[in-house]
This record gives structure tokens, sequence and C-alpha cells, in this order.
């Protein structure tokens, strides 16, 4: 395989999305709380939340017959990865400073502002090094090749492109979980031609102008995330498998020959998003651009991603709110939501505030983040709520937090979202607080700067939940208890 030019030089490329699926995973294992059910509340025994040394898999909503692929976190029990490629466990700082990375770039990438903390003006790659870790990450292991290898790749609706590190990795690779994938050996492996009608799709789905390799007129892909993260490589088509008998030949994806930041465990990533070039969409024809996914609440229990109307949780209780299209940002999926409740008690906010803004889901990012006037409310309405309960230093961009070491017990108000079409969901306590520790139990959202920036609804907030993406059909549905 001929080294591109741009490899060895600089290379232009403008931002996109870090990719972190992300959980508390560093919880102090010496916190048990028990939080009172009342009429306007919730229940949970806290030390639930704290993950144990062992793995628990689930089998709910994981049918291997079926096109389901078990949801792990890369940092637990479940993950597998060999003691030399276990890296430290970020921080709950470490952690929110990344989605807050993940969330600048989303407003900048929707509202096309550039700013200089995400372009590089001087058209150089920035050097990060991928041992070290950023948040953490769901991942599932699917093959690729023939024979297939097995890759474990962070799941995303917010991105479209799937990429994985490919060997000889003619400038930088980290190190990941298995192998690095080698197309050489690979009998279905072809590189796209600059000059084919798919290598333009790069634009749309990265956000950059695809480069073109000298000697091979190979096509190049250049991917950069919110942290300055990215990936640099071929354009190629490949044989991918989900399941033994969910087999997808000549399946669009990157060939990393250059890649640095924070995937590090990881081998790429699997894009979800609605870009024609993302796996929802290459796989349309056999699963109807239907897939599911429930993340589970800690990371020593799993999860699922299913795909096609066969595969997934309870089904029957899926709930449905309309899917909107995003202006300046159409891979993403967009909600309409109405209003949000706190005990019991819709917020006075007007409808405006939210239409204004516009909310998407994401499954990267890992706090909810709403309007200003929203957030405001939810924030002095949960605050009231909990007025018995000293409170703590807040926590990076949580600004809500709790000192619970001196109580046995702990009662506060449930929250509760309103979207199009009537569905109301109650989010599960796992949605509610971020624990970082007994003396720091905080409000697990964040505001926004203003009414303006769009809002998104965070994976922390969708723990549990089985959260169904009918996109043929145009709306987003929800069920309570999908996974452990």
């Amino acid at each position: 395989m001929a080294t591109p030019s741009f490899l060895a030089n600089k290379y232009l490329i403008s931002s996109c999305i870090f990719v972190c699926l992300n959980i508390i995973s560093s919880l102090d294992k010496g916190f048990a709380l028990t939080l009172a059910e009342t009429t306007k509340g919730h229940h949970l025994q806290l030390n639930s939340l704290l993950p144990a040394s062992t793995c628990s898999p689930s089998t709910r909503g994981h049918d291997k017959k079926k096109a389901s692929l078990e949801v792990v976190h890369r940092h637990g029990p479940c993950s597998k990865q060999p003691n030399q490629h276990k890296l430290k466990t970020p921080t709950h700082t470490e952690i929110l400073q990344q989605d807050q990375a993940r969330v600048n770039s989303i407003h900048a990438r929707v509202s096309h502002k550039e700013v200089d903390d995400l372009r590089q003006s001087d058209t150089s790659i920035p050097a990060k090094s991928g041992s070290v870790v950023g948040s953490g990450n769901y991942i599932v292991t699917v093959g690729l090749g023939s024979p297939a290898k097995p890759l474990s790749l962070i799941f995303d609706t917010g991105s479209d492109l799937t990429w994985t590190q490919c060997q000889p990795c003619v400038k930088s690779c980290y190190k990941q979980k298995e192998p690095i994938f080698d197309p050489s050996v690979s009998k279905s492996y072809t590189n796209i031609s600059c000059n084919s009608p798919v290598c333009s799709q790069l634009i749309s789905a990265t956000g950059n102008t695809p480069g073109c390799s000298s000697g091979t007129s190979t096509c190049i892909y250049g991917i950069q995330y919110g942290d300055q993260s990215f990936s640099i490589g071929y354009f190629g088509k490949e044989r991918l498998a989900l399941t033994s008998v969910d087999v997808f030949d000549g399946f669009l994806f990157g060939c990393g020959q250059n890649n640095q930041g924070l995937f590090g465990g990881s081998a790429g990533l699997l894009g979800l998003g609605r870009n024609k070039i993302s796996l929802v969409e290459q796989t349309a024809q056999k699963y109807g651009r239907f897939f599911s996914y429930c993340l589970p609440s800690t990371s020593s229990s799993t999860g699922y991603l299913s795909f096609g109307r066969g595969a997934g949780g309870p089904s029957n209780a899926v709930k449905f709110t309309p899917l909107s299209t995003v202006s300046q940002g159409g891979s993403f999926y967009g909600l309409n939501v109405v209003g949000i409740s706190v005990g019991g008690r819709q917020l006075s906010i007007s409808t405006t505030v939210f239409s204004s803004s516009g909310t998407i889901i994401d499954s990267g990012t890992v706090i909810t983040r709403l309007p200003a006037t929203a957030y405001s409310a939810l924030r002095d309405a949960f605050r009231q709520g909990m007025k018995s309960y000293p409170q703590a230093e807040a926590l990076s961009i949580l600004d809500t937090c709790y000192n619970l070491s001196g109580s046995k017990t702990v009662s506060y108000p449930k929250i509760a979202f309103a979207f199009g079409g009537g569905l109301t969901l109650d989010l599960d306590a796992t949605g509610i607080l971020y624990v970082a520790s007994a003396s720091q139990v905080c409000l697990a959202f964040a505001g926004n700067s203003d009414d303006n920036d769009i809002a998104i609804f965070g994976n922390v907030q969708q723990k549990r939940l089985q959260v169904v993406y009918d996109v043929a059909g145009g709306k987003v549905g929800f069920a309570s208890a999908g996974c452990p």
C-alpha cells in the first residue's frame, strides 16, 4: 500500500465530535444509601450504582441469533481487556471536561461557527498521545475482513463515518485492545478511488474535503473531534460482520493510518448518524433504518445495541415521539421537547425556549444540556426539593451537589420530560443523580451559555432506558428498565 503524501505532511481538518460514550465508573465503593420513594420521587439503593469487581452480564435484549450486540463499558470488568492494555480510569473532572469539549464541537458544528480551539489554523495536526485516557466509552465488538477479525468499536449516534486503525500505521497508531486490522491479509478489502462518487460523500460525513494519495489515487478521509483527537487514512470497503449471519459486503469505512487522541483501548468508531455513509444507512435494506440500545447502570453490567425490528428489548412497552431534523445538523437525531416536570409539577418554561434552541438526542454526550432559562428553572425546583440536605462543592459543570454522607435515607424529586406527540418520559434515578462520592452527589444536568445553543439529551439521562430509533418511521421511542 503506497504512502499518501499527506500522511507525511500537514493536513487541515475541521472539528467534528469526540466519541466517548460515558458512564460513572469510579464511584466510592464504600457508599451505600437508600433513597425513599414518595409520590413525587424515586427510590434506589445507591450502592447498586457502584461497579462490582466482576462482570454480571445481562441477557435482556441480547440475542445471539438476532442482530444484537453486547454493549460493555471499556473500563469495567465486562470489557475483558488484556492487562497490558488496561488504562487509567478517568476522574469525574476529566469525564466532564471531555464532555464539554464534545458539546462545544456540537454547538460549533450546528451553528457553522469556527472557533480557535476547534480548528487548527496553522494546518498542523495536534500531537495527542493515544495513551491518555479521556472519558469512558461504551463499546461493541464486530467482525471486519475475510477472515473476520474482532474489533471493539465505540458506537455513536452523533457521528457518521465508521473507522478503525489499520496496518501498517504509516504515521501513528495508539494502543488498542485487539491486534490492529491488517487489510493486506483480508480477501475482501478494496480501496476507494478518488474519482469514485462515494469519495465525495466524505464531505458531509466528516466536514472535510477528502484528499487523494499520490501514485495510487486512493481516496483519503480526515476527521477530527472536539478534543482535537483525530483519524486520517484510506477510505475503503470491506466485509462487516455484526453477527455470524448478519454480514455486509462492500461496507464503506475509514482505514486509519494516522490516529491520535483519547480513544485508548477501542479500535475505532461505529457511526450511527443519519448520513448516507453511516452504518444505519448502509444496512438500510436489511434493517429498515431501525435500531435500539440500552446503556447499563454501571460498568459491571452490560447493555445491548440491536438492529432491525426483531431484535432488542420490550418493544411493546415503547412509547414514541416524532423525530425532527436539526437545521445545519442533518446527521443528528432531533427531538421536540415541550416541557419538564420536577416532583410531579410542570415547570413554568415557555415552549418557545425549547423550540428556539432545538434539541438532539446524543449517545456520546454525557450530561444533558438545557437552554439557560430551562436549566435555571429545573435547578431551582430541584434545590427546593432537596433543601433539607447540606450542599456540597460543585463538580466541574455540575453546580448543584449535596453531601449525603450523614443520611441513611434520602428522598428527592423525580424528573420527567415531555416530548412532542404526547410522550412523557420519567427518568430513571440513574439519570438524575451523578454520584462522585457519598459527600458529592450532584444533579446530572447542566445549562448552555444561553437559550440559542442547541439542547442535548445525553447518555446519563438515557441509562437503563430502551431507546428505539425508527428512522424510516420518523420517530424515537423509549421504554423503562430496558437493561440492568
